[in-house]
Order: C-alpha cells, then sequence, then structure tokens
C-alpha cells in the first residue's frame, strides 16, 4: 500500500515513517522540511500543509494518510496554532477523502483533556483544555471527525503521552543538560501525583497494531508503569550519579512568574508545560492492553534510555528548521536559574 505520512520529518512523522518502509510499504512523506538523515526511499513532496492545491496533488495515489503536521506547544505560535493545527488538519483530511484514501490516522494530543479531575483518564473523562494549543487540537481533532463522519472515511485518532525516545530533544534537553551539569531541578508544587510518559518505539507498536487491526476509534496511549513526576527525577539523577536535587516552587507565584516570562518572551515554557505538568496526569491503557499491546518501557526506564542518548549525542550539529522536538531549545532567563541552582 501507498501510504502519505504529513510531518514527515518530525519527530513522531519520522517514526511513522521509517517504520512503514521497514514493513515494505511505499512511503510518501509531505513536509516544510527535508531530514537530511531520512532514508532515500522516502519520497518527499515539500508542501505546507495549509496549501490545498499541494496536499490534494500529495493524495494522489495514497491509500492511508498518517497526519502528524502540527505546531507544538514550544512553538509558541499564536494564531498559527489554528491556521496549522485545525485549518490544515481539515485541509488534510478533506483532500484525503476527495482522493479515495481508505483510512486517516490523526494523531491528536493529551493536551486536550488539560487539568483532568481525576485519574487514570478514561473514554468519560471530559475534553477541557486549558491553553490555546489544547483548544487548538480540539478543534482540530473535531474538524477532521466531522470530515469522516460526513465522507464515510475510516478515522483512527492517537491521542498520547509526552513522548520520550532516542532523538527526543524539546524540552527534555534542558531537563537533561542541567541534571547532567549537577544542577538543581524544578517542580511546580510537590510533584507527588501519578504522572505518565510513554516511549516513542512503545508508541509505534501500538500505532501500527491499531492500522493492523483497522479499527476506527479514539485511543489513549501512555506508559503502564509509572510513578510521580518527582520520582521520575529523583530516578533520574540517581542514575546519572550527579549531584543535583529536585526541589519544589511554590504553586500560585511560579506560575505567575513563568506567565509573565513566557509574555516577555523569556522562557521557553509554554502555557501547556506551566499551567498542568504541576498535576496528575495518566491514561487508562487497559484498553488498550486487551487489544494485544505489550509496552516494553516504564517511566524511569524510558528517562534513562533518553537521558544516555542525549549525552551521546550532546555535540551533534542540528539544523535550526529542524521540527521543535528534534532540536535544542533556547534557555532564555532560565540560564540564570541554572547558574543559581
Amino acid at each position: 500500500m501507498r501510504h502519505l505520512v504529513t510531518g514527515g520529518s518530525g519527530f513522531l512523522g519520522n517514526l511513522i515513517a521509517q517504520r512503514l518502509l521497514a514493513r515494505g510499504e511505499q512511503v510518501r512523506n509531505l513536509d516544510v522540511w527535508r531530514d537530511p538523515k531520512a532514508p532515500a526511499d522516502i519520497e518527499y513532496v515539500e508542501c505546507d500543509i495549509r496549501d490545498r492545491d499541494g496536499v490534494a496533488r500529495a493524495m494522489q495515489g495514497v491509500d492511508v494518510v498518517h497526519h502528524n503536521v502540527a505546531l507544538v506547544p514550544l512553538t509558541k505560535s499564536g494564531g498559527k496554532f489554528w491556521e496549522v493545527n485545525v485549518d490544515g488538519s481539515r485541509i488534510a483530511a478533506e483532500e484525503a477523502a476527495k482522493a479515495g484514501a481508505k483510512a486517516f490516522i490523526h494523531m491528536s494530543s493529551s493536551a486536550l483533556y488539560g487539568v483532568p479531575r481525576k485519574i487514570p483518564i478514561d473514554a468519560s473523562t471530559p475534553l477541557a483544555p486549558v491553553e490555546i494549543y489544547g483548544r487548538a487540537k480540539l478543534a482540530g481533532e473535531q474538524a477532521v471527525q466531522e470530515v469522516c463522519a460526513r465522507t464515510g472515511m475510516p478515522l483512527i485518532v492517537i491521542r498520547p503521552r509526552t513522548l520520550l525516545g532516542e532523538g527526543r530533544l524539546g524540552i527534555f534537553q534542558i531537563l537533561f543538560d542541567w541534571i547532567s551539569a549537577g544542577r538543581n531541578v524544578y517542580v511546580i508544587g510537590g510533584g507527588e501525583g501519578g504522572f505518565q510518559f510513554l516511549h516513542a518505539l512503545d508508541m509505534m507498536d501500538f500505532y501500527m497494531l491499531a492500522l493492523d487491526a483497522g479499527r476506527p476509534g479514539v485511543y489513549n496511549v501512555g506508559a503502564d508503569r509509572y510513578g510521580t513526576l518527582r520520582a521520575a527525577l529523583e530516578n533520574l539523577i540517581r542514575y546519572a550519579g550527579t549531584t543535583s536535587k529536585v526541589r519544589s516552587l511554590p504553586v500560585g507565584l511560579t506560575i505567575a512568574t513563568l506567565q509573565t516570562l513566557d509574555k516577555l518572551g523569556l522562557s521557553p515554557l509554554a502555557p501547556w508545560h506551566y499551567l498542568t505538568y504541576h498535576k496528575p496526569f495518566a491514561f487508562d491503557v487497559e484498553p488498550l492492553l486487551a487489544m494485544g499491546w505489550q509496552p516494553r518501557y516504564s517511566n524511569d526506564e524510558m528517562m534513562r534510555e533518553s537521558y544516555d542518548w542525549f549525552l551521546a549525542h550532546r555535540d551533534d550539529e542540528v539544523r535550526d528548521d529542524a521540527s521543535a522536538h528534534r532540536k535544542p531549545v533556547r534557555e532564555g532567563l532560565l540560564w540564570l536559574v541554572k547558574k543559581l541552582s
């Protein structure tokens, strides 16, 4: 079959494209930049997801569309969140349906749940995003659902937890850098609630399971073994063998300060980070396990692997136009906090 992966040069899209290629599938990548390390057998189409004519051309002859294009919280894209994450998703779904695609797989986000009142999150948990990125991702998912319902194109929606794994930089680059330097790291509040991550390879295993099952639906994907955020950080520091400590910050004052720094452009942290990461967050993955999914990584295991990869590749050259999760983040005023830690 022929597959189109939108955003196939990004962290997750790249993994999907390469996994499909390894299975012997024909793969086409639609993105605004080309990963120079991508296999030559993956066809590349340079196109912005907002370019309807370009998207329509890329859809020709495609059996399955894997829609991953999205501006992530780190980009702090303002109104462009709506243009790309909502309008772009609608364009992708509409053109896929017109081209006769047999299935559409939409990569959504755990940000749709905002700050859930109880965990684990399950099918009964209301969708209540608390910031602009989450609201745009919700509207984008709804736009795709409407198109698929109207055209009869089967739809699979994936809502992953925060991903870790080899090649994952973004906000984790700051965390790993501070720990390797023996600097203190901080949690807002106590960091004592259950907090779930997801390894990218476990994500890929479920993704392919859902693809092969051909079962339309919405799937929340996260690790089956996790503890608190504080425990994850303390265990990583113990593994790293540095002098870092996990310090708690007062909730109200810290959020207000980070909001101000964010508005002034002095912090890399976006509202999704400072409004939610001090709250418990985990998916109920029992329905996925019942489908036969067998995740391999706990929170601690994926943190250790990602940290080791960071140490081994911290001096690698990374293109400025790489996706936000595949390149380092500028610390802004946080560099001063690091120096004082």
